[in-house]
């Protein structure tokens, strides 16, 4: 079964929190002084539900700072920086802190980051392309709204600014105004955007930020649009206020001023969680609290603020190394050659010689994720991960290059890819493989994927290797499922694993002409969560079969309209189900559906409204999608659920 949580997740006192995936753990820093003396509260968690206080992160930097805000961390080549924002309130400064730990203690590097009067909210963003970018808060006077906005500042490395800052995101609209006579300010008319995250998709940018006043019921987090992180214009605002609400605002009576927010990959590795904070119904202190975050096309959706218990679904198959296991690594592994065995939270294999640990994980398509480092160093050793027979990815760091090949036939196609330069080596790394149909996608350090392509319906079991290398393995999850978002320029719909006549991939779309039969494709895990962003022509309907077989298509969960509006509507043999939609409901514009599987029973959603339950088969082994006057479909995600 899934963990599960109810905000907040954390009771106690925990403003700004910022949380980071280390090792697959997740540690959680917030704004303030731990009750062991030291800067910035620190707490840690397994799955994102339970969590347990360490205490502070920081040894205090030397000076009266009676304001101390918005930690957050990012981890590089074996070291943690903490980046924070410092001083009286009227000033603030952002600096960063170091440690070898995620615990800390962390201390002060010794450099100011921004020159402006007023600087807060740091948040370091890691393009693909390997480029950092330091957003943060400040103040912009000679504005139409004048007030607090975000700028964005490019980093040579973690602790050195390039260039002149540039404006992101400066207040535009009057939902987030601050104070209409800021008397700290000379009375003027004070708005405030703040609390940059930003994240990417599709090859666009998003700056999620908060705005506004937290005792205002407009107050909020909305987001910005860009197609360059280092373009010259400001990003596009989404919410005016008015026409569009941001994203997570107040319930009257059930949620007080959610904001500041961070995002973290969920235990899964599928799916994304925004943590914020919330006010305590007393307002006596802000606490921390998650929902789940996701987009339909370019729109972004966070499906809270929540205040039931929800679930956070559990990888399929996770290892985090830390019980002993001497002599091998099983029962989760079959190893063959080396010497593998478990210490202090890692996996070692600690013989120069050719050595695999296969995971027993029964699962076709799947997410893997494992951080990796060498325990000594070699011109010709390497390690990293393989895939059955046909697919290995290692790291040989002697060389400074990485040794990626794919099976063609009797031999090999090997990609010449360099390491970066100032890879360390003993450091952990992160890999993150993705086995989707005939594709297969692997990313170190969450840089740009290395693709290729391999039979579909062969398996391709998931192993650690090591090539005459020493190394350690931590933080191991594979979740079985997919994510298909038709990235433009990826290939046809039989490269994504749907089989059909007469379905395109064009424009990030997967699209189904006028009177194409359905698609197929599998096969499923035994229980899953489906999510399926799509959008109609100008007519029609459009759906998807969740447990179709060889044999038969099963009921088809279609999006139609009916005379009181639109519906999802389930047909099943001779009977239909109808689940009204909201009457804002818009079917040329992409919305999500969700639909959970298991136990014969199928819940019903629409991005974060509970529709209803159907019963279904038990034998599903294939996804199908079915268009009626031609639809377009921009996300299918299938991930098992425990």
């Amino acid at each position: 079964m899934p963990s599960t949580y109810t905000n907040p997740v954390y009771q106690q006192s925990c403003p700004d929190p910022f949380v980071l995936k280390y090792c697959g753990v997740y540690w959680a820093y917030c704004t303030g002084v731990a009750r062991d003396g030291r800067w910035f509260g620190v707490l840690r968690s397994p799955d994102l539900a339970h969590w347990e206080q360490l205490g502070g992160a920081m040894e205090p930097f030397p000076g009266d700072w009676p304001c101390l805000w918005a930690p957050e961390v990012t981890y590089h080549n074996g070291s943690f920086y903490l980046y924070y924002s410092l001083g009286d309130e009227a000033t603030m400064q952002v600096r960063v802190a170091r440690a070898a730990t995620p615990a800390g203690p962390f201390i002060d590097c010794g450099q100011r980051l921004t020159h402006e009067p007023f600087a807060i909210d740091p948040h370091v963003f890691v393009d693909e392309n390997g480029s950092r970018h330091l957003f943060y808060a400040t103040d912009y006077l000679e504005h139409s709204h004048v007030g607090t906005g975000t700028a964005r500042v490019r980093l040579a490395d973690p602790l050195t600014p390039v260039g002149a800052p540039v404006p992101v995101t400066r207040p535009r609209y009057d939902w987030q105004l601050y104070d209409p006579h800021r008397e700290a300010k000379g009375g003027v008319r004070w708005h405030t955007v703040e609390g940059p995250f930003v994240l990417r998709r599709k090859g666009r940018y998003y700056q999620m930020f908060s705005g506004g006043n937290w005792q205002n019921p407009s107050y909020g987090v909305s987001y910005a649009i860009a197609d360059q992180i280092d373009g010259a214009e400001e990003w596009s605002q989404v919410a005016d206020g008015a026409q569009v609400l941001p994203i997570l605002r107040s319930v009257p009576g059930a949620v007080i001023g959610p904001g500041h927010n961070s995002v973290v990959r969920g235990p899964t590795n599928l799916e994304l969680f925004c943590v914020y904070h919330r006010w305590a119904d007393d307002a006596s202190a802000r606490l921390m609290a998650l929902d789940r975050l996701d987009w339909a096309g370019e729109r972004m959706l966070l499906l809270g603020p929540t205040t039931t218990p929800q679930p956070v679904y559990l990888p399929t198959l996770a290892d985090f190394f830390d019980e002993p296991r001497p002599a091998d690594l099983g029962p989760r592994w079959v190893c063959t050659g080396g010497a593998w065995a478990t210490d202090n939270g890692e996996a070692t294999q600690t013989a120069q010689a050719v050595a695999t640990a296969v995971c027993v994980a029964d699962a076709h398509n799947y997410v893997a994720e494992v951080s990796a480092r060498a325990i000594a160093i070699a011109d010709d050793a390497s390690y990293g991960v393989a895939l059955g027979e046909y697919v290995c990815f290692l790291l040989q760091p002697g060389r400074g290059r990485i040794v990626a090949a794919t099976r063609q036939g009797d031999g090999w196609a090997a990609a010449d890819l360099a390491l970066p330069t100032d890879f360390a080596a003993q450091a952990f790394h992160l890999l993150r493989v993705e086995r989707n149909a005939g594709r297969v996608a692997i990313s170190l350090d969450e840089g740009a994927p290395w693709q290729a392509y391999v039979p579909a319906d062969v398996a391709l079991p998931f192993a650690l290797r090591t090539d005459n290398a020493t190394a350690a393995f931590a933080g191991f999850a594979l979740t079985s499922g997919w994510a298909d978002l038709f990235y433009p320029g990826a290939g046809p719909a039989e490269d994504w694993g749907w089989h059909g006549h007469g379905w395109s991939v064009a424009n990030g779309e997967l699209r189904a002409p006028v009177g194409a039969a359905p698609v197929l494709k599998g096969p499923l895990p035994p229980a899953y969560e489906l999510v399926v962003n799509a959008r109609l022509g100008d007519r029609g309907r459009y759906g998807f079969y969740p447990t179709a077989t060889a044999d038969a298509l099963g009921p088809l969960v279609c999006v139609e309209r009916r005379a009181a509006g639109w519906a999802l509507c389930v047909y099943a043999a001779e009977q239909r189900h109808a689940f009204a939609l909201p009457a804002s409901f818009d079917p040329t514009r992409t919305q999500q559906l969700r639909a959970v599987v298991r136990g014969g029973s199928m819940q019903l959603s629409w991005e974060g409204l509970e529709l209803g339950a159907h019963p279904v088969p038990t034998d599903a082994t294939m996804l199908g999608l079915w268009a009626e006057g031609g639809a377009a479909f921009e996300l299918v995600r299938v991930t098992a659920v425990l």
